[in-house]
């Protein structure tokens, strides 16, 4: 199951799991569409290809809860 990681590891910006607009890579490094686009969709973490992230239904967050642990490196 995937994290839902809440932020944008560059900008900071909310990216709630019920949401579109959030890219992951395989390791789940998260990234608005402005900055994934400014990455060229690259990680700079490991270098893997940025790509949608699928969304969760809001109705499903009690039982399977995204991550509230935010990964903003400002």
């Amino acid at each position: 199951m995937l994290e839902m990681r809440p932020d944008c590891e560059t900008c900071g910006i909310g990216l709630p799991a019920e949401a579109p607009g959030a890219f992951i890579c395989s390791f789940e490094c998260t990234y608005c569409a402005e900055c994934a686009e400014d990455l060229d969709d690259r990680c700079p973490n490991c270098g893997g290809e940025l790509v949608d992230r699928p969304t969760r239904a809001k109705a499903l967050h009690e039982k399977y809860p995204p991550s509230t642990e935010r990964k903003y490196k400002g």
